[in-house]
């Protein structure tokens, strides 16, 4: 799977997607001597048709305890259709895709590297024992050549809008699931939206339920002990069979046991989270809006796939031991520090994001959209999110928004860096996207509107077509680029 290791990235993977929809409809009455005219919803079927791509890296590896390789590729394709049922009701369908490639993932089996022979060379990911031989390397520097190198993403959401006669009531609902080759989700949820004081005034509640499962894989010397017990070096048809485990000072050693590895006893992961928003037009220029969201998770939170290393625990590696003292430096290609556990961390979380926006309408070419938000959580993150976009217009059918985001966050109770948490410790990670760090992102989306429909594909009139690109940096040395483009038709 991926390994979730920035907020861009919660942007295309984690874990899967549920899309919300919020529909802003503007109604008008027109009557003559014979009838009354009601405008629908959506007048016409709408399709969009979008792609993105995603790239980072990094030197943090949450999979290889905290360092290592953090490099990413991801391609994003999906296709949204609108449907309008009628003049009062919107069935939304979108189905997409996400396809990447991962070099800390494929560490998860760090065995399966060009430099490596033998049973290692020709392991599969999950490590099942299978082949022969001696002689395996390993790093967390290098992408390994296994099977969790790479893997898509699938997610198929459909939602549901009914508009009162009057146009001041949506009721909302959704249902969709998303999965991968180690995460699966399920997830539903309603809405409702009042407005009043001649739809100056809006308050909107929603409310989304997800159903998760694991599929675990965890780490190939973890999933061996598992398998084999205290005897997995010396079994036969362990992967470890025959190969030589050393120690920090390059001596063979046959002690090696990750001792305060259990088994996983809840494949389960739920979350139910509750939006409040309240939004107010001030003036003919400016609009004001506040939310409050409250989320709890519950079940196996921590990444089965994510190791964890001790700092009062003896070192054991496999590959080259004059590499060692050079372990945690790329120019590391050939020797592997096996883990101790795997990430534990709390089987419950509550979150509490609270958010406001003010948009101010400057004039006809220019308005100024901002967005601040404070975050908190009973695992001890605390962060502050400040956004800027400036949509310049630059006739009726270009606009260009720049746009500029800060983030900073304070590290999660349960984090510690490389080799520094303790046995004794009941939770633990080193994934640092758990850390504390500021980050930066610049960006912007250049959007041509074809406000006539005067380009056709067979009976689709091109409505608008957007570029967006974003550049992110962070504090602890990950960096990201992401662009896509998005094609919006009208079926006649």
């Amino acid at each position: 799977m991926v390994v979730k290791q920035v907020a861009v990235v919660d942007v295309i993977k984690k874990t899967f997607c549920v899309v919300f929809m919020s529909l802003g409809f503007v109604t008008y009455a027109q009557q003559d001597s014979t009838q009354v005219y009601k405008k629908k919803v959506l007048e016409s079927i709408e399709i969009d048709v979008l792609l993105g791509y995603y790239e980072q890296e990094g030197t943090h590896a949450a999979v290889t305890g905290g360092i290592g390789n953090e490099d990413l590729q991801n391609i994003a394709p999906s296709v949204v259709v609108r449907i309008p049922l009628n003049e009062d009701d919107v069935l939304t369908a979108d189905v997409g895709i996400s396809a990447y490639t991962s070099a800390s993932s494929s560490n998860g089996n760090p065995f399966n590297t060009a430099a490596s022979s033998g049973r290692g060379a020709v392991q599969s990911g999950n490590g099942d024992g299978s082949g022969g031989g001696n002689g395996p390397k390993g790093t967390p520097w290098v992408a390994s050549s296994g099977a969790s190198r790479k893997d898509v993403l699938t997610s198929i959401n459909f939602s549901y809008v009914h508009a009162t006669e009057d146009r001041n009531r949506y009721w909302s609902s959704n249902i969709g699931t998303s999965f991968e080759y180690d995460y699966q989700s399920f997830g539903f949820g309603g809405g409702f939206t009042q407005l009043w004081n001649e739809k100056n005034t809006e308050l909107s509640l929603k409310a989304q339920v997800y159903l998760d499962q694991w599929k675990p894989i965890i780490p190939t010397e973890i999933h061996e002990f598992d398998l084999y017990g205290v005897n997995f070096l010396t079994n036969n048809q362990s992967y470890f069979s025959g190969v030589s485990v050393i120690d920090k000072d390059g001596n063979s050693v046959a002690s090696y046991l990750p001792s305060n590895f259990s088994p996983i006893d809840d494949v389960n992961r739920n979350s139910y989270a509750v939006s409040l928003g309240f939004s107010q037009i001030l003036s003919k220029r400016a609009q004001f809006s506040v939310f409050l969201d409250l989320v709890k998770q519950q079940g196996w939170l921590a990444n089965p796939l994510q190791r964890v290393y001790f700092a009062d625990q003896a070192n054991f590696y496999i590959g080259n031991r004059s590499s060692i003292v050079n372990y945690q430096d790329s120019t590391n290609t050939d020797v592997f520090h096996l883990a101790d556990d795997i990430e534990r961390l709390p089987r419950n979380r509550f979150k509490y994001p609270f958010g406001m926006r003010l948009n101010y309408y400057v004039n006809e070419y220019l308005v100024v959209r901002s967005y601040v938000r404070r975050y908190a959580d009973d695992w001890g993150v605390n962060s502050n999110t400040f956004q800027l976009e400036l949509p310049i217009k630059f006739n009726l059918n270009w606009k260009l928004t720049p746009s500029y985001r800060y983030y900073d966050q304070t590290a999660a109770d349960y984090f510690a860096p490389y080799d520094q948490h303790l046995s004794t410790q009941d939770f633990y990670t080193s994934d640092y996207d758990l850390s504390a760090f500021s980050s930066h992102q610049i960006g912007g989306a250049l959007v041509y509107t074809d406000v006539l429909s005067k380009y056709n594909l067979w009976k689709l009139s091109l409505k608008s077509i957007s570029l967006r690109f974003q550049n992110y940096q962070r504090s602890d040395g990950l960096s990201a680029f992401s662009i896509a483009t998005g094609f919006s038709f009208v079926l006649d």
